[in-house]
């Protein structure tokens, strides 16, 4: 008599055989996942506004002492770079030093390009959210992340399946407290909204038993 477990088995259908990213899938995925970020700060520092995790922590550091973000984004992730390689592997790490860079350099680049005549901080917070959650998805589905928060959060689901969006979102809690210390409260309550919807699609979307390793 057949146990539960070859039951089981024989009822679940078939699943092929992951195939792993091009190069040429993986350039087009950083491309876009950070120039949506990349557009999240922007909109965010617009406004006069903050977000989480280590981007959040590099406009926060802008702010304090006027270096640009970019270069504190790059500068704030060097750490974890050493996390990553440890928990990830070398392929992970070098892909997301990629991923920094680019949204380091984007960052630097569109206000060059992009102004806004009148921009509402709700709105601001809301749309920098959800641009900047769908970026993260995309560079998180092609075997990367932004780095800082975002590696160390990778790492305790793939070691804990505990979901990045909640590990995120208690680093969260901790720099938006540090914020009300040093910008205005309206502004940082008004930034608690983007930074809820990016986690949120985060951990709604970025899910171990749909995508994780497919």
């Amino acid at each position: 008599m057949a146990n539960s477990a070859t039951l089981r088995d024989n009822r679940e259908p078939h699943r092929p055989a992951p195939v792993a990213h091009t190069p040429l899938e993986d350039a087009q995925a950083f491309l876009l996942g950070t120039a949506l970020c990349a557009l999240g700060v922007l909109l965010l520092t617009s406004a006069g506004l903050v977000t989480g995790q280590t981007a959040g922590l590099g406009i926060l550091a802008s702010y304090v002492s006027g270096w640009p973000f970019g270069v504190w984004f790059f500068v704030l992730n060097l750490p974890f770079y050493i996390l990553g390689w440890q928990r990830m592997g070398p392929r992970f790490i070098v892909k997301t030093v990629i991923a920094v860079s680019l949204l380091s350099v984007f960052a630097a680049l569109l206000p060059s390009f992009v102004t806004f005549g009148r921009l509402d901080p709700w709105v601001a917070s809301a749309l920098a959210g959800a641009v900047t959650g769908m970026g993260l998805i995309v560079i998180f589905r092609h075997g990367a992340s932004l780095g800082g928060i975002g590696i160390l959060a990778l790492c305790m689901q793939e070691r804990f399946a505990i979901r990045a969006g909640w590990v995120q979102l208690g680093f969260d809690a901790v720099l938006f407290a540090a914020a009300f210390l040093i910008l205005d409260p309206f502004l940082v309550l008004v930034s608690l909204l983007g930074a809820v919807i990016v986690n949120l699609i985060i951990a709604v979307n970025h899910r171990r038993d749909r995508y994780i390793g497919r």
